[in-house]
């Protein structure tokens, strides 16, 4: 089995249970200081792969070689290298050395290539990797022009002497397609908060990773009934899903419509490739397959953020949080009594909201217990533990009063 290294956002947990959703044949090996997880895959990782992943910075394949020394980095590097015609660019990133060492790296690593007759240039330092950005446009990772080499210095268990992982960047975040279509939309809505395209990515994998434990056959189709200016619908459309996309606010159906047209004009993603179709209701009152006849073809997960209630600019007092938590609980049971009613055995990723008044985070809590009795069961990916006695996943910026709770229901056999 390939073995992957993954440099992971600042969401860990979140990011390593989407790991644990995506990968085929996932096999967790080591968690190290929340930003690198090691891991097997019962399928060759790439690029392509990459792309598809919201949590995860950059991916890393383990090179063959089990007894590679740090000494022979320098080595290691010429034999990539040496196949490139011309001068060649390459990087290193590395956790679990001085900054020294790291700069040490470097030095011989240039000092090798000239031996050999190779001109060379390097990117990133002994103190920050190099950027996503610099490794796609320098052609490190498909090594046209360069390569990046991942080293990773470990703790072991019953061994004193540290454990040593080399491997090679096969794939790393398009932030430039990331800022694109989250700052350059046509449409965009501070006052109901902005889901980032990346938790959007997350969510839609939640989903996919559901509709294949219910085995759903044919493309994906998923629908979000709480859609505002569109960032999950837009993730489906850059993976060639069905997106259908429904909203009780006629501001919102405007701007998912055009977000949507926008999104397929500049990423050249056709109808007939990615069907969609938007429309306006209320996500508490039952779906109409009749006024919709796309429900009625088949929804294979329903991915949404519901909503977090209104922006707050100041930590809430607990007053203002048991009046928001107590209108909140009332939408979601209503949403989750109207899925369960129209779209029964359809499994459900969402999203509630989590208040950070003075004291102790305030979470939903009636929700579960309706939840249960319509018919859902929470589920975690594999491997994945539950923290603080909740089976859910959380997003939470150190600066936000309002968190979100990431819920994924499948519907009880």
């Amino acid at each position: 089995m390939p073995s992957y290294a993954a440099f992971i956002g600042h969401q860990p947990h979140l990011s390593l249970a989407e790991l644990a959703a995506t990968v085929p044949g996932f096999l967790l090996h080591e968690k190290i200081n929340h930003s690198v997880v090691l891991f097997d895959s019962g399928v060759p990782l790439d690029a392509k792969f990459m792309d598809t992943l919201g949590g995860t910075i950059v991916l890393a394949e383990k090179l063959e070689d089990a007894k590679a020394r740090t000494e022979d980095i320098p080595e290691i590097l010429g034999k990539l290298l040496m196949p490139i015609k011309g001068k060649v660019t390459f990087s290193l990133r590395t956790l679990g050395f001085a900054p020294g060492t790291v700069r040490d790296f470097y030095r011989k690593s240039k000092l090798h290539l000239k031996k050999k007759g190779k001109p060379s240039r390097y990117v990133g330092n002994e103190r920050v990797a190099a950027p996503s950005i610099v490794l796609r446009d320098n052609g490190l990772l498909d090594r046209s022009h360069g390569c990046e080499l991942c080293v990773i210095q470990h703790a072991a268990e019953a061994s004193t002497s540290p454990l040593l992982w080399i491997g090679i960047t096969v794939g790393a975040q398009d932030v430039d397609a990331y800022t694109k279509r989250d700052m350059e939309k046509p449409v965009r809505d501070t006052s109901v908060g902005l889901l980032p395209p990346k938790l959007a990515q997350i969510l839609v994998n939640f989903g996919v990773w559901l509709a294949k434990k219910n085995q759903s056959p044919g493309p994906m189709v998923i629908l979000d009934p709480f859609c505002g200016t569109g960032v999950i619908p837009m993730e489906c459309l850059m993976r060639g899903f069905t997106a259908l996309a429904s909203d009780k606010s006629e501001k919102a159906i405007t701007g998912t419509t055009k977000n949507l047209e926008w999104l397929r004009k500049q990423f050249e993603i056709s109808k007939t490739k990615a069907p969609s179709r938007v429309w306006k209701q209320d996500a508490t009152k039952p779906f109409d397959a009749k006024a919709h006849p796309e429900l009625a073809k088949g929804v294979d997960a329903i991915v949404t953020e519901t909503t977090l209630g209104p922006a707050l600019t100041k930590r809430p007092t607990m007053k203002e949080v048991n009046t928001l938590r107590s209108d909140n609980e009332a939408l979601q049971i209503g949403f989750l009594e109207s899925a369960a009613a129209s779209l029964p055995g359809v499994p459900i990723v969402c999203i509630w909201p989590v208040w950070y008044p003075s004291k102790a985070p305030v979470a939903l809590e009636k929700v579960w217990k309706a939840a249960e009795k319509l018919g859902y069961q929470a589920v975690l990916p594999p491997t994945i533990e539950i923290v603080d006695g909740r089976m859910s996943l959380l997003y939470r910026r150190p600066d936000q009063f309002v968190g979100r709770e990431v819920v994924i229901f499948k519907a009880k056999k």
